[in-house]
């Protein structure tokens, strides 16, 4: 009896230990994975996984850059689950997810800096520079280039340095005074020039500008939109002369996809995109492409 009493209880102890285990291993298995906010425009979106490749979170499929989407993932060791979400409601949906990869004008509306709160940032891309768009046959006019020269300036480009400690950066190499000296500028005093912006940062560049326009008797007339449809279309009808919130990507993209005729006539600022927390707080930890 004796003997049969020990098998016993050295049986129920295997079957404790293995019990044990199914536990944890069932409890691993409830692990969520992390939810991870991104744009849901085409080529933001892009720019979002690229950030994360970039850093070796995730692989796209061969072939895939500026247009991939969640689908082209080949590897995510993470099992990150993305959501799509409009570009500027990411800030709203941060505190709902754990992290999200936000551009850097949503980023400053809504207090952030990439360089004090993002846990990852990307590097200055020429490809993501913000420029100053018009409708094409436009940018030749006088009081375009004018608005060109004046956005080019050391003014502005001292402003960005002062103002974003790095959240957005100035790619004017040669920044003039800020007026183009091919124009006459006596005949363009009382014009009115009309650029569509979003508020930060491109509406606060834009009154650094306006100043220098002022001082010529030009009128530069700010209209702020929250959205990147809107500025691009009004520019297309001819209601406001040219727009400041986007990169040449997403410009190329929306035209493509809406048959529009909006051209570049100057590269201004980049704004690093950033990996913001939310509800996870640092991305150590967590495992990269093997």
């Amino acid at each position: 009896m004796k003997k049969i009493s020990k098998i016993l209880i050295a049986l129920f102890a295997v079957a404790a230990v293995s019990g044990s285990l199914s536990a944890k291993e069932a409890k691993a298995k409830k692990v969520k994975p992390l939810t991870i906010a991104i744009p849901n425009d085409t080529t933001n979106e892009a720019r979002a996984l690229l950030l994360l490749e970039a850093n070796g979170y995730i692989t796209l499929k061969e072939g895939k850059g500026i247009s991939a989407t969640p689908l082209d993932i080949k590897d995510n060791p993470n099992g990150f689950k993305f959501s799509e979400v409009e570009a500027a409601q990411l800030p709203n949906v941060l505190r709902d997810v754990d992290f999200a990869l936000i551009n850097a004008n949503y980023a400053l509306g809504a207090g952030l800096n990439p360089v004090k709160n993002a846990v990852l940032v990307e590097g200055s891309s020429s490809a993501y520079v913000n420029i100053l768009t018009v409708k094409a046959g436009n940018e030749n006019k006088p009081e375009i280039k004018a608005l060109v020269a004046a956005v080019k300036s050391k003014d502005v480009k001292d402003f960005i340095a002062k103002s974003y400690a790095g959240a957005v950066i100035s790619v004017a190499d040669n920044p003039t005074d800020g007026y183009d000296p091919s124009l006459d500028y006596k005949s363009l005093k009382g014009k009115t020039i009309s650029v569509a912006a979003t508020p930060s940062p491109h509406a606060e560049i834009l009154q650094v500008a306006k100043k220098l326009l002022a001082a010529k008797g030009i009128t530069l007339k700010i209209v702020e939109f929250n959205d990147y449809v809107q500025p691009n279309n009004v520019v297309e009808s001819g209601e406001i002369d040219a727009n400041y919130f986007q990169h040449l990507p997403y410009l190329d993209d929306f035209n493509k996809e809406n048959g529009t005729h909006l051209v570049s006539v100057a590269g201004i600022h980049v704004e690093p995109f950033g990996v913001y927390p939310g509800k996870t707080k640092t991305l150590a930890g967590l495992k990269k492409v093997e």
